[in-house]
C-alpha cells in the first residue's frame, strides 16, 4: 500500500477509522501499484502520462464502479489511455480503492476538516444571481424552498460543508427492477452496480445478486436530477448558488 501524506495522515485522525484499512481497499492499492500507478501516480495524483484521479470528476460521481469499471474495462483510446483487461472482482477492488483515497482527500486540510473555516474565502459568487439560478435555469425551486426544507441552511452547516449538501446530497436508495431470464421481475433497494454484476436488497430483507450480463436492469435514482445538473453547473453558477444559501441564515 502507499504511503499516505502528510494531510491524509491528520485527516485520519480526525475521521478514526482509515477507509485504505478495508480489506477491499487493500486489495484495490495491490492491484493499481501493478496496473495503473505508473501512469496515475503511486497515490492516484496524477503522472506525466496521465490526470489526477482523484480530482477526477468521473471518480467523484462514481456510484459502485458504474463510471470507472467500463473506463478500467475499455480504456480510453481517444485520450491514450489502453485498456486494462483487469478480473471483475479486482476491478471492483480498484474502484474500492480510488473511493477510498477521495474519502481521506476531501477530509484533509492543514489540521483536518474545520468547521470554521474562513467564510470570506469560499464566498465568492453573487446571492442574488444564485437566487435567480435557484428559482429559474437550475430547477431547484421544483422540489426545494427556503420558506420549507431549506429555511435556515446556512445556520446548520458550516461553509466548508455547505457546498458539498447541495452538490452531493444523501438521500433514499435508488430502485432496482430486475427482470430475470424466466421473464420474472424482482424490485428491492440497489446495494451495488458496476460493469459486472448488480446486488440488492428486497422488501423482504433478503440480500441477492446477478450478472449483470445474464439479467435486465432498469434504475429509477431518486437523484438523478441531481446528477444531470452537477454536469449542468458552471463555476459562476456554483459559488453563486452558495453564496444563496449562505443567505439562508
Amino acid at each position: 500500500m502507499p504511503a499516505q501524506n502528510t494531510d491524509w495522515q491528520r485527516a485520519v485522525s480526525w475521521i478514526g477509522k482509515n477507509p485504505l484499512e478495508q480489506e477491499n481497499a487493500k486489495r484495490g492499492a495491490a492491484v493499481f501499484q501493478q496496473s495503473c500507478a505508473y501512469c496515475h501516480g503511486k497515490n492516484a495524483d496524477g503522472g506525466s502520462e496521465a490526470p489526477n484521479l482523484i480530482r477526477s470528476l468521473l471518480v467523484r460521481h462514481d456510484k459502485n464502479g458504474d463510471l470507472i469499471g467500463p473506463v478500467i474495462q475499455e480504456g480510453r483510446p481517444d485520450r491514450g489511455m489502453p485498456a486494462i483487461r483487469l478480473p471483475a472482482d479486482q476491478a471492483t477492488d480498484v474502484v474500492a480503492y480510488l473511493h477510498a483515497l477521495l474519502s481521506l482527500s476531501d477530509s484533509a486540510g492543514d489540521s483536518g476538516p474545520s468547521s470554521s473555516y474562513s467564510l470570506k474565502l469560499l464566498l465568492t459568487g453573487n446571492a442574488e444571481q444564485g437566487k435567480a439560478f435557484f428559482n429559474g435555469k437550475g430547477g431547484c425551486a421544483g422540489c426545494h424552498s427556503p420558506q420549507g426544507d431549506l429555511a435556515h441552511i446556512a445556520a446548520k452547516y458550516p461553509p466548508i460543508n455547505l457546498p458539498a449538501r447541495f452538490l452531493y446530497p444523501v438521500g433514499a436508495p435508488s430502485i432496482a427492477t430486475i427482470t430475470l431470464p424466466s421473464g420474472t421481475v424482482v424490485q428491492g433497494s440497489l446495494v451495488h452496480l458496476d460493469a459486472f454484476s448488480v446486488s440488492i436488497v428486497g422488501p423482504d430483507g433478503w440480500y441477492r445478486s446477478w450478472p449483470v450480463d445474464k439479467v435486465k436492469v432498469a434504475i429509477k435514482d431518486p437523484l438523478e436530477k441531481y446528477h444531470e445538473l452537477i454536469t449542468q453547473y458552471s463555476n459562476a453558477d456554483l459559488h453563486n448558488v452558495f453564496a444563496y444559501l449562505e443567505s439562508l441564515q
